[in-house]
């Protein structure tokens, strides 16, 4: 890519090649302007009206302009006055048409992100709210000065360490508690707590504040979210990929050799979206922020990862996830790839590269590989992908999903 200009002491993100063209398209012009006749020795630079842009011509023997030109404002002079008039004319045509380009330039450096951007991590203490995600989104607006304090349900080893992200002011609300009335009035709420607590959870935040929640949990979650909140309200969703492995310890994250800069997203819908990729990027924890459909992508691997890698390692004897990426790839791969497939089948936005999939899901098991594995909250993780097996025989159709199926057969939780 061209290097941009500087133009009195600045950068104006115009291509250097981009100025000489213009430069030289003015002088060509304003040579032709020069040329000579047998019958007058003059010249006139002729500027259509509201263009903006001259070209040169010659004048016609006589001093006549050509009738297409009618209407043009012009400059002209014989050949003893007009050299110092004609140099006059062309440096300062010159001169503004590199300005031009300039300030459109530089106008265009100050407004249009390139791509998507990146904007700053590792903002040191006091955290002010001035770090956004690795964002794969055109630029949000500027960020407040500080965000206001949240509220966190849940005060187990995850809300206390979201809780630790924060500026100490936020609010912790434990099991048994009531939603207090003294909370702040703005601000994110996080949810903390088992999936099936969940229904319970939002009933008690008053309505006027449901659009306030931070959903942490793992497990096909968003058909259940849209029939308790409705379409319209925007939860935030995080994508949670750092582990925690005592209450009080400080957050291990997700980074992988095929996904160095961390795994963690936030879908950019949620109205809290960048209050939380603030809270771990601050804390040294890498975040996302994802539009669709980047997001609903990565919120399917995600359970792909869980109902796998859990169903597989259950399989045998419940082996450390580990052992199943090393021992197991083939099987693990196999059935990532079956239930991959069913998914996009369903949801056409969802795409992958097979082949990348699962080397990426190999890799995150990489780093959590002391894990035990098992089949939890069925209802939320491999529940959603048998949904799809029934569906397909309420049809009449084959099962998209057979080795899942088995699977769940041979544990039982399935006839």
């Amino acid at each position: 890519m061209a290097a941009p200009v500087a133009f009195m002491g600045r950068r104006t993100g115009v291509p250097l090649f981009l100025v000489i063209l213009s430069s030289a398209v003015v002088c060509g012009g304003f040579s032709w302007g020069l040329q000579e006749n047998s019958e007058a020795r003059s010249f006139v630079l002729l500027i259509p009206k509201g263009s903006g842009i001259g070209l040169s011509r010659s004048v016609q023997p006589g001093g006549v302009e050509p009738a297409s030109w009618a209407g043009s404002e012009q400059f002209a002079g014989s050949s003893q006055e007009s050299p110092g008039r004609a140099a006059a004319a062309f440096f300062a045509f010159a001169a503004g048409a590199v300005a031009v380009l300039s300030a459109f330039g530089s106008r265009r450096s100050r407004s249009s992100p390139r791509g998507f951007s990146s904007l700053s991590r590792g903002v040191p203490h006091p955290r002010r709210a001035t770090a956004a995600a690795d964002v794969e989104m055109p630029a949000p607006p500027e960020l407040p000065d500080e965000f206001p304090p949240a509220v966190i349900i849940g005060g187990g080893r995850l809300g206390e360490a979201f809780y630790n992200m924060g500026l100490g002011n936020d609010v912790i609300v434990r099991r048994g508690e009531v939603f207090p009335a003294d909370a702040p009035s703005e601000g994110p709420i996080y949810v903390c707590t088992r999936n099936d607590v969940l229904k319970d959870i939002i009933a008690m935040v008053p309505v006027e504040r449901r659009e306030d929640l931070v959903f942490v949990q793992n497990g096909v979650i968003l058909p259940f979210l849209k029939e308790e909140l409705g379409p319209t309200v925007g939860a935030t969703i995080l994508l949670v990929y750092f582990a925690v492995a005592k209450k009080g310890e400080p957050p291990l994250d997700g980074k992988t050799d095929t996904d160095p800069k961390g795994l963690s997203a936030v879908n950019a819908l949620g109205k809290w979206s960048r209050e939380v990729a603030w809270r771990l990027q601050t804390s040294g924890l890498s975040c996302r922020i994802l539009r669709e459909p980047y997001f609903g992508q990565a919120y399917w691997e995600k359970n792909l990862w869980i109902a796998a890698y859990m169903l597989t390692g259950a399989l045998h004897d419940g082996c450390k996830v580990g052992d199943v990426e090393s021992l197991h790839s083939k099987e693990v791969s196999e059935l990532i790839l079956e239930l991959a497939t069913a998914v996009s089948a369903a949801n056409p936005d969802v795409r992958w590269d097979q082949l990348r999939l699962c080397e990426r899901l190999a890799a995150y098991a990489r780093t959590v590989a002391h894990f035990p594995t098992a089949v939890k909250e069925f209802e939320w993780r491999n529940g959603p992908f048998y949904d799809i097996t029934l569906k397909a025989g309420a049809v009449g159709r084959p099962d998209p999903c057979p080795q899942h199926t088995a699977g769940l057969r041979t544990l039982g939780f399935v006839q």
